[in-house]
């Protein structure tokens, strides 16, 4: 029989909780649901106002993994949602994570949590800016965290702080709290610090994703501050071999970084960081922290070559 709990006055079936969904590491979806339940609190103030899309993978990182945006089928009437229109369905709406409940339920799903840069009912309108420092092999990690200290300084040249986390996969993603600016603003100062790290650090970054470029290089992605993109949350739980977290680091574990393994985080060290650290993200969730967005400047033009004297 599938077990029933209460949470928030809310009841949930909870199912499967044996079944192994990380073999790598025999991580059960029990685990899971009780990882997502400790990390609760700093997870919901990152999400709780914003429309949030999942991409499942009920039978393990080995299994179907499929994305998706729309409510899922049967989600109870207490979720709550919100309108995203899309091009191809204009009354499409979302589910808000706004509760620990709806949080729990998503859980239970199995999912990691993907989320716009804008907060629900303010679509387009940013109130934070994600640079995902992507490494093309065989550069790692350790090469987007020079990437990543580089960005730092030249954001703070322009009155902006950044915050880092993993990705949970391969790379960093950064993360800049905003006052509200349209979403079509921050991609173009976005892509243009994409455009200026490639030509200040030639020989580590690339700007745009061909594949042929990227060997060796971190590929600085800008387009996920597009309206319609979304980026994996921090304290989500990743589908990958092990129960690897997109984990929030300090700055200083950013310049220690030598090794991939140096920035790899799994559910277990989450609850201890937690404790060590506490909520890393917590200025993204913070409206007094958004500072204002220059607007992007044309990139400086060559010099004209000397002309050749008669």
């Amino acid at each position: 029989m599938t077990p029933i709990t209460l949470v928030e006055g809310r009841r949930i079936a909870l199912s499967n909780l044996d079944k192994v969904l990380y073999p790598e590491t025999g991580f059960t979806k029990g685990e899971v649901l009780h990882y997502y339940a400790t990390v609760a609190e700093p997870l919901l103030a990152q999400i709780h106002d914003r429309a949030v899309s999942f991409l499942r993978y009920p039978d393990g990182p080995e299994g179907q993994l499929f994305f998706t945006k729309n409510p899922p089928p049967g989600a109870p009437d207490w979720v709550r949602t919100t309108p995203v229109p899309r091009s191809e369905d204009p009354s499409a709406e979302q589910v808000v994570v706004a509760d620990l409940a709806t949080l729990m339920w998503s859980a239970n799903l199995v999912v990691e949590f993907h989320i716009h840069q804008w907060p629900a009912g303010r679509p387009a309108v940013a109130d934070r800016m994600v640079l995902d420092l992507d490494p093309g092999a065989p550069a790692s990690v350790v090469e987007c965290s020079a990437v990543a200290l580089w960005l730092r300084e030249r954001l703070a040249a322009d009155g902006l702080d950044a915050y880092a986390k993993t990705s949970g996969s391969k790379g960093l993603h950064l993360a800049v709290p905003l006052e509200p600016t349209p979403s079509a603003q921050v991609s173009a100062y976005a892509k243009q610090l994409a455009q200026e790290a490639e030509r200040e650090l030639p020989d580590l970054v690339v700007h745009r994703m061909a594949k042929a470029l990227r060997p060796g290089k971190v590929f600085v992605d800008h387009s996920q501050n597009a309206a319609a993109k979304t980026t994996a949350a921090a304290y989500t739980l990743r589908a990958r071999a092990r129960p690897t977290v997109s984990a929030p680091v300090t700055w200083a574990e950013v310049e220690a970084c030598r090794t991939p393994d140096d920035l790899v985080f799994l559910a277990d060290d989450i609850g201890p960081r937690l404790v060590r650290d506490g909520d890393l993200f917590a200025p993204l969730a913070d409206p007094a922290q958004g500072r204002p967005l220059p607007r992007a400047r044309p990139l400086p033009r060559a010099r004209p070559l000397p002309r050749a004297r008669p």
